[in-house]
């Protein structure tokens, strides 16, 4: 009787042991960067983001955020995520050219008279195609965020029409359609990496640039800018990617709720972009800036050459798709 106990001692003792020693399920840290302040809507959605998914998957993932290119450019990001050493970041959509030319068509100048229109593009079938070719590279894009209309800044005067874009020093994205779109307009345009922007304008090394207002005023180039024209020659989405690689690590239950946060902060950040816009302008203006409205027509018809030029290059499927959403819905 006394050995059948011992026996049973150890048993027990045996269990208990492997009970408390078994790890718990590893938690998921993926990193996600992107190259624009903390104080900008796109941190502010991030925040939210991270803190939804650690919570609907009881901590399982957790996006751990850094902002400011503390995690390099978006270029550098991009190469990051699709050989696994980054897991995800916030990236302007017309960087993922380098990645596949066609995604170049989100930066076709004045495509989209209004933010809503370009919503159900990006939400609907433009975007669903843009996503599958993102996948054949290795990016799951998880959600169509926003960077907002474009508009030019300078130190040289007000831009009411093309002719005063002419000879203008201006940095634009290193992407080559902006690059041409400027070529066209009469412009004198070079790429620059966004980290090094603040500095060259300070140094007047470009007398011009062109950003959404959120960008213009939570960078404080209203420090180095006198003029603001508001051009709005893009309408600019935002990809929140993610690793393809890394996206498979996570189970089914945790996709799920991954894309779902993902989908609502999208539609928060969205709201943050519109709800400030008016706020940024009064602000420029306190800081400032000389504000002018833009007639947009004659920019329109200026850049029409660069929608001939990328028909090849975009196809028939992705400008089939941008013309259906510029009808009327």
């Amino acid at each position: 009787m006394l050995l059948k106990s011992l026996k049973l001692a150890t048993v027990f003792a045996t269990i208990g042991f492997s009970l408390v020693a078994a790890p718990a399920a590893q938690a998921t840290d993926i990193k996600l960067g992107h190259v624009l302040a903390a104080s900008h809507s796109w941190h502010k959605a991030a925040e939210g983001f991270a803190a939804e998914v650690k919570d609907k998957t009881a901590g399982r993932v957790n996006f751990i955020l850094f902002p400011s290119g503390q995690l390099g450019n978006e270029k550098t990001m991009l190469e990051g995520i699709q050989i696994g050493s980054i897991g995800a970041a916030i990236i302007g959509s017309g960087s993922l050219q380098p990645v596949d030319a066609r995604f170049g068509v989100v930066e076709l100048p004045y495509t989209w008279n209004t933010a809503a229109q370009a919503y159900k593009a990006y939400d609907g079938e433009l975007g669903a195609a843009l996503e599958k070719i993102g996948d054949a590279k290795g990016l799951v894009l998880l959600s169509w965020w926003e960077n907002g209309y474009r508009h030019m800044t300078n130190n040289r005067g007000p831009i009411n029409a093309v002719a005063d874009l002419k000879g203008l020093k201006t940095r634009v994205t290193p992407d080559k359609m902006r690059l041409d779109t400027f070529t066209v307009l009469g412009a004198n345009p070079a790429p620059l990496a966004f980290g090094e922007l603040y500095s060259a304008l300070q140094q007047k090394v470009f007398d011009a640039q062109e950003n959404p207002l959120s960008i213009i005023y939570t960078s404080s180039f209203y420090e180095v800018q006198k003029y603001l024209s508001l051009t709005g020659h893009v309408w600019s989405p935002a990809s929140l990617v993610i690793s393809k690689a890394v996206w498979g690590k996570i189970s089914p239950e945790d996709q799920k709720a991954i894309k779902a946060a993902a989908d609502h902060w999208r539609n928060e950040q969205r709201r943050m972009i519109s709800e400030s816009d008016k706020d940024y302008l009064a602000q420029l203006k306190e800081k400032g800036m000389l504000i002018n409205e833009v007639d947009k027509a004659p920019f329109a018809a200026a850049v029409a050459p660069v929608w001939t030029t990328y028909e090849a290059t975009f196809g028939p499927e992705l400008m089939g798709l941008v013309r259906k959403y510029q009808a009327p819905q």
